[in-house]
């Protein structure tokens, strides 16, 4: 062999050799990434000459092939791309960080769209991680020119010589050393090929088997795929997870260049919100798992891929670096998902409705974090409500029509909050709240909401009853958002159902009748009394109504109730202090008078005979049913601790016992 040329490679920055060596990649698995990368810009350089008249020959089946042998320990990427001459081995191979795609591209972007994926030069010199001696033997396209063989084993020194290489390409040969052994093994291969390059555009083999599958639908134009196609593209990067509610393809060349699809997952109580679950590529190479820089805030629970050129990477293409570009990109895809939530709305409203469980994390945070994308999909939140729109049938429906028209119907009854003002505004107008204080504004528009439809079933039973309208806000983010809500909309007042009574709800007694003349007390006085002594509470506001209902048995015999600030103010406070949210000791018992069971409760106290030492055989009862009543109405409002759950089940037996006594 001839000996053309030995020498130092020539370094552009000082001992920077050892760091390329050792620690410019945190893994050293990205050696197969970055060579399998060269090869596959070598294939589009030659397509790119080709196209520039520059080169005449045949460009055959471009292939990239790697080849092991384990005897010999050694490793090979072999590509029939455009290959090297001798003066380019000795300025792309021997001058470091000097990248030949950079030149290239600027020399040939004019006449080709063709992506050049490396864009630092640095990533050949990956593979000394992991070899003692690299060789390269290439040949160039170029008419008239020689192969050349290129060897180093991983010092400053190199030797160049003829090679007996006959095809245009380069192959790239990498004896291991012992400790990097793991990729002689084809499983190992097929692994970080399937990881990095699945989705590289020419076809990779191992040892004359494709290994990789070439085609990324997010580079297809939309038109060109069907439902299924993005179904199964899901399913092949997330196979153990349920199928996607829906998707947004991204595709842009203007002001960057931006490929990718985009998947709203169903959400999981595991899901950690704050990761990014989108994976990143560069030019179709695998490049990290996340890519929160990209992904806006909150949207990064979103699935899928985010592949551009313009995003900008760290030497080893390993982490982001912020700028201008990214944001814009950001703000692109929030504007592209918002544009698809809308497309869905009004194009498929019960499909929306069916998902808006998941999709609302999404939505709400985003009006949170993004005035843009809040401006953008305001008209498109829903929420869903106590309020049964008549369902019209088909006089007629044709066999085959009947399971599209069922099907068609949204599984649960939603509505935009001014479908929801707009059907009660005259109802809300003539109503106030019975609890209203001397300063504080009424409001025309008023929204009822609900935050646990279990616990607060009978408040929400009770504004059924009289035609009040009730919507769900019972998502753990909704806690924020009712007060987002209240800032967006100054002239509604959101009154959850367990926080005061609206007036029409409460039976006015125009004529209160007097139970004893001796003190001259009304009954609503006496069953107040009552309870007051009962409980012996003196922080709470006991307070006697009348509670409208079809069925008085239906309504409630007594509900606790916590004015909105009060709760409000008691929720962050908790929240700043990362604490669980204990129950005030100051709040309102509503004692209901029409109820029979509080009727007959002040019948028995009524009747009750005092003994000589001063109480009533039926007193001890009394006080029992009435704790009883008060611990009932604690529990919806989920304001009962362990000890006073113990309580609780103490009082209940004895109630039952004295009950049974009589």
């Amino acid at each position: 062999m001839t000996v053309l040329e030995q020498g130092n490679i020539t370094i552009h920055t000082e001992n920077i050799f050892p760091i390329i060596k050792k620690s410019l990649y945190t893994d050293h698995e990205i050696f197969l990434r970055e060579l399998i990368s060269n090869s596959v810009d070598a294939i589009g350089k030659l397509k790119m000459v080709s196209f520039a008249g520059e080169f005449s020959g045949e460009i055959g089946a471009p292939a990239v092939n790697i080849s092991i042998d384990k005897d010999k320990k050694t490793l090979s990427i072999s590509d029939n791309g455009i290959g090297m001459s001798l003066d380019e081995v000795k300025k792309y191979i021997n001058q470091v960080a000097f990248s030949s795609a950079e030149e290239f591209i600027e020399k040939y972007q004019k006449s080709s769209d063709q992506q050049i994926i490396g864009h630092f030069g640095l990533g050949f010199y990956s593979s000394f991680m992991v070899a003692s001696l690299v060789e390269i033997d290439t040949l160039s396209c170029r008419d008239g020119s020689t192969a050349v063989h290129w060897s180093c084993d991983g010092s400053p020194s190199f030797e160049i010589s003829e090679s007996s290489r006959t095809d245009r390409g380069t192959t790239i040969t990498l004896t291991l050393q012992d400790e990097e052994t793991e990729y002689l093994e084809p499983a190992r291969i097929k692994q970080l090929v399937k990881t990095y390059c699945d989705f590289m555009p020419v076809p990779i083999s191992l040892d004359g088997e494709v290994i990789n599958k070439q085609k990324a639908p997010w580079k297809e134009s939309p038109q060109n795929l069907t439902k299924e196609d993005y179904l199964e593209f899901y399913r092949y990067l997330y196979p153990f997870e349920e199928e996607p509610l829906l998707w947004v393809h991204l595709n842009t060349d203007y002001p960057f260049t931006l490929n990718g699809i985009l998947y709203f997952p169903k959400l999981r109580p595991d899901l950690d919100l704050t990761k990014g679950q989108a994976k990143l590529f560069c030019n179709q190479v695998f490049v990290s798992d996340r890519c929160d820089e990209v992904i806006p805030k909150f949207l990064l629970p979103l699935r899928g891929v985010i592949d551009s050129t313009d995003i900008p990477l760290n030497v080893s293409r390993s982490a982001l670096t912020s700028d201008r570009t990214v944001r814009r990109i950001s703000d692109y895809i929030s504007k592209k998902v918002g544009d698809r939530l809308k497309e869905l709305y009004h194009d498929d409203r019960a499909a929306y409705t069916n998902g808006w469980e998941d999709l609302s994390t999404f939505i709400k945070f985003g009006c949170l974090n993004d005035d843009k994308f809040k401006k953008q999909i305001e008209d498109i939140i829903i929420y869903r409500t106590t309020f049964v729109s008549p369902v019209v049938t088909p006089e007629v429906i044709t066999e085959g029509e009947e399971d599209a028209w069922k099907s068609a119907q949204p599984s649960l009854p939603y509505t935009t909050l001014d479908e929801y003002l707009e059907r009660n505004k005259e109802r809300h107008a003539k109503s106030e709240p019975a609890t209203t204080e001397a300063d504080e504004p009424k409001y025309e528009n008023r929204v009822f909401y609900a935050t646990d439809e279990a616990s607060q079933a009978p408040y929400i039973q009770l504004h059924k009853s009289q035609g009040l309208e009730v919507l769900f806000l019972d998502s753990y983010i909704d806690t924020h958002f009712v007060s987002f809500l209240e800032r967006e909309h100054s002239d509604i007042k959101f009154s959850r159902v367990d926080a005061e009574l609206d007036s029409s709800l409460i039976q006015a007694d125009d004529t209160p009748e007097i139970i004893d003349p001796t003190t001259n007390k009304t009954r609503s006085e006496q069953i107040q009394e009552i309870f007051t002594a009962a409980l012996d509470k003196p922080k709470v506001t006991i307070r006697t109504e009348s509670l409208k209902g079809d069925n008085t048995q239906s309504t409630p015999p007594a509900m606790v109730l916590l004015p909105e600030s009060t709760r409000r103010m008691r929720d962050m406070m908790a929240m700043m202090q990362q604490q669980v949210a204990e129950f005030p000791d100051d709040h309102i018992l509503v004692v209901n008078t029409a109820h029979p069971l509080i009727q007959n409760l002040a019948n028995i106290d009524r009747g009750s005979i005092v003994q000589a030492q001063g109480t009533s055989p039926n007193q001890d009862l009394v006080n029992l049913v009435c704790h009883h009543i008060y611990d009932l109405a604690l529990m919806a409002q989920k304001g009962i601790n362990a000890d006073g759950m113990n309580a609780f089940v103490e009082r209940s037996n004895q109630v039952l016992t004295k009950l049974t006594e009589r």
